[in-house]
C-alpha cells in the first residue's frame, strides 16, 4: 500500500506560537498559528489541508463514477468548506460542504446527482473523515 506523510513543527505557547507544515512530498510548505486556525490570520491551517485533500479526492472519485457509466466530464471544479465549530468537547470539524460544478455531455441531472452521491460516499477521504457530523454535496451539472 501507498504511505503518505506530512509533518508539522510548533514553536512557542498555543496562542503566541507559530508552526510549519509541511508534505512529504515538498509540493507544499506553509505557516499556521493559532490566528490562521481559529481567526483569520494570515497562513495556512489543518482544516484548510483537509479542505483541499477532500476536494481534490471527490473530484477523481466523481471522475472514475462517470467513466463507470460512460460518461467523461471536460470539467469537474469542487470546493469543499470544512466547518471548525464550537462543541462541548471542544473546538472540533462540525461539517464539511462540498460544492461540485461538472461539465458532462449527455447526461441528465438525475443521473448526475445519483453518481455524485456514489463518489461522496466512495470517496477515500469522505470515508476517512466519517466521523463528522454532516459532510453534504450540492453537485451542480452544467450542459451546453
Amino acid at each position: 500500500m501507498t504511505v503518505r506523510d506530512a509533518s508539522a513543527e510548533w514553536h512557542g505557547t498555543l496562542k503566541e506560537g507559530s508552526g510549519r507544515l509541511r508534505l512529504g512530498s515538498g509540493a507544499f510548505e506553509g505557516a499556521y498559528s493559532f490566528p490562521s486556525r481559529f481567526e483569520n490570520g494570515r497562513g495556512t491551517n489543518p482544516e484548510e489541508l483537509i479542505a483541499a485533500a477532500h476536494a481534490g479526492c471527490f473530484s477523481m472519485a466523481l471522475t472514475a463514477v462517470l467513466g463507470r457509466e460512460g460518461h467523461i466530464a471536460s470539467n469537474i471544479h469542487t470546493i469543499a468548506k470544512v466547518h471548525l465549530g464550537a462543541t462541548a468537547a471542544g473546538p472540533t470539524i462540525t461539517r464539511i460542504e462540498l460544492e461540485t460544478e461538472a461539465h458532462v455531455a449527455g447526461l441528465a441531472a438525475a443521473d448526475f446527482e445519483r453518481l455524485a452521491q456514489s463518489a461522496k460516499a466512495g470517496c477515500l477521504v469522505s470515508r476517512a473523515l466519517a466521523g463528522v457530523a454532516a459532510i453534504t454535496l450540492k453537485a451542480n451539472l452544467v450542459t451546453h
